[in-house]
């Protein structure tokens, strides 16, 4: 099993160091190339808007919505997840996104980044809590009939699976926890 990163903006070496820390082997994904060795990606935060046009200006855009489309395991986490999602509910006109889980998003939901926090979050599956770091963090505005919902903040949620594609308003990868990955890598 080969897992990608996203490596064109964002966090992407601390999500490898991650995924490594739980016996994946990686690669950083910058070329179709690149996508076409791995069983699996993570699509790390950033700026949506940007990542988007990246994913444009890379030429992968296109490559990673046929394998989403394949049933490639993905996992989203900030911008990854509103790039995943349904609709942006305030996104730009021409930042494309991937529709791949049915879920609505609001970018920076929770505020700028004066406004980010950390929290301890109850997650499905896990035994206790997981402490989680949100960075102008996306908020799930609707919530389609066939997506699990694994964990809730203040009633919102902030880590949803549905089918291969799992999504985290959150992120993960900022702390020395590597439970969530382990979720993501279960599903791979």
């Amino acid at each position: 099993m080969k897992v990608g990163i996203l490596a064109l903006q964002g966090a992407f070496s601390v999500h490898e160091e991650m995924l490594q820390s739980l016996g994946a082997d990686t690669v950083q994904v910058r070329t179709t190339q690149d996508l076409n060795s791995v069983d699996a990606l993570v699509m790390p935060g950033g700026e949506s808007t940007t990542m988007s046009h990246l994913l444009n200006t890379s030429e992968l855009f296109d490559p990673i919505a046929e394998r989403i489309n394949n049933a490639m395991p993905v996992f989203g986490t900030c911008a990854g997840m509103i790039l995943l999602a349904k609709s942006i509910a305030d996104g730009r006109p021409d930042q494309r996104f991937y529709g791949a889980i049915d879920i609505d998003v609001q970018r920076n939901a929770y505020g700028r980044q004066v406004e980010s926090f950390e929290t301890e979050l109850n997650v499905e599956g896990l035994k206790s809590p997981f402490h989680a770091m949100f960075i102008r963090a996306p908020q799930v505005v609707r919530l389609g009939t066939d997506v699990e919902v694994l964990s809730r903040h203040e009633g919102k949620v902030v880590l949803a699976r549905q089918g291969s594609v799992m999504v985290a308003s959150f992120h993960p990868e900022l702390t020395s926890d590597n439970r969530i990955h382990s979720l993501f890598l279960q599903e791979v």
